[in-house]
């Protein structure tokens, strides 16, 4: 886990999930753009528009890991979506 010098938020970047399926590990990973605090997923997008797929994305990462709170943050916009 890094802590920077700047941040008092823990994370885990490019960060290897689990899935788990009928309580079973699969062979399959999720790469999370970023973990912090041990349980929060957190996606980045630099996209023009989110779409429900980026959606479901976090929330299959969610399920998959049983994980209780995904933050999707789009750069790409006019404001921050």
């Amino acid at each position: 886990m890094i802590v920077s010098a700047y941040s008092l938020i823990p994370f885990e970047r490019g960060k290897e999930l689990s899935i788990f399926f009928k309580n079973k590990v699969i062979q399959k990973k999720y790469i999370a753009d970023f973990i912090c605090f041990s349980k929060i997923i957190l996606e980045i997008k630099a996209l023009g528009r989110l779409s429900s797929e980026h959606e479901a994305q976090v929330i299959n990462y969610l399920k998959a890991t049983n994980m209780k709170l995904g933050i999707l943050i789009n750069f790409g916009e006019k404001s921050l979506k």
